[in-house]
């Protein structure tokens, strides 16, 4: 699918929104979000360059204060296992990777950041599927690290249909309980459902396809392409979801995980969402 991100441009008929809904104003502000945030908008243009290394990368960071403070402290945290041993910004970019600051330069131009504008329990939703993904890469055959961004960067659309439908929205999530069925749901609104919208934002800021496909191909369970997000929303849901009914991860995974293979990525992820939060946002 191919969609013009400029204002006034014609949205496909394949993306009919319902009528109370503006999906061209949703797209078109995608565009405007990068322009409000300069630098974050530069890193994200830059962090996917082959021409760029960890000491430019640092010195465009470095004009976001804030932005560097969480990419140090992210450095700094139980995940990459350094605990104060990361003194600078371009050793802090080593550390995380060019596609971890490149995820969190999306978070913050995005408004990801600002937990005032989001669902109730995005954070610990996204946190526990971005760990949930890093932790079971390895067993897909996945990089931790680019699994750790794709869960990150998964709920953007959700963020996106929320600050522009904020009240259809808030009743779509309430009558549906389940992902599954909120999936549905967003299809028969929007025209397309909240992961999808996420894969066409990244795929338009250049996103590799490793980070794209999988938003595609998350209900598609003939294809391995979104077996691995899947079993992340799986763990996410267990541990966040009330009253959540577990789907057997073998039957999300097409046989690649059997379900007792996620009773330490539980424990894992319980352990550590918190403190991921706490460095992606303070």
């Amino acid at each position: 699918m191919t969609v013009t991100f400029l204002p006034g441009a014609p949205v496909p008929t394949t993306l009919a929104a319902a009528p109370s809904f503006d999906l061209e104003a949703v797209l078109a502000s995608i565009e405007t979000m990068a322009t409000q945030k300069p630098v974050a908008a530069q890193i994200v243009s830059i962090a996917g360059s082959d021409d760029t290394d960890a000491r430019g990368l640092a010195r465009v960071l470095g004009s976001d204060a804030a932005l560097a403070g969480r990419v140090m402290k992210l450095a700094n945290s139980a995940y990459f296992g350094m605990r104060g041993r990361v003194t600078s910004l371009q050793f802090a970019v080593t550390v995380v990777g060019f596609t971890t600051v490149r995820t969190m330069a999306t978070v913050a131009l995005t408004d990801l950041d600002d937990e005032s504008r989001l669902p109730r329990d995005f954070w610990r939703m996204s946190t526990c599927v971005a760990l949930g993904a890093s932790t079971l890469a390895p067993r897909f055959g996945e990089r931790p690290q680019d699994a750790l961004c794709l869960g990150l960067l998964a709920p953007l659309g959700v963020a996106l249909l929320h600050h522009n439908d904020e009240e259809g929205y808030a009743e779509l999530s309430a009558a549906e309980p389940t992902a599954a069925g909120r999936r549905a749901a967003e299809v028969r609104r929007y025209g397309l459902h909240a992961y999808r919208l996420t894969a066409v934002a990244l795929e338009h800021w250049g996103f590799p396809p490793s980070m794209v496909t999988p938003l595609g191909a998350v209900d598609d369970l003939g294809t391995e392409d979104g077996a691995l997000l899947r079993a992340a929303l799986e763990v996410a849901a267990r541990l966040t979801v009330e009253d959540h009914e577990p789907v057997p991860v073998e039957e999300l995974t097409g046989g690649q995980l059997r379900d007792d293979a996620v009773v330490p990525v539980l424990d894992r992820v319980r352990a550590e969402a918190e403190e991921l939060r706490l460095a992606l946002l303070d």
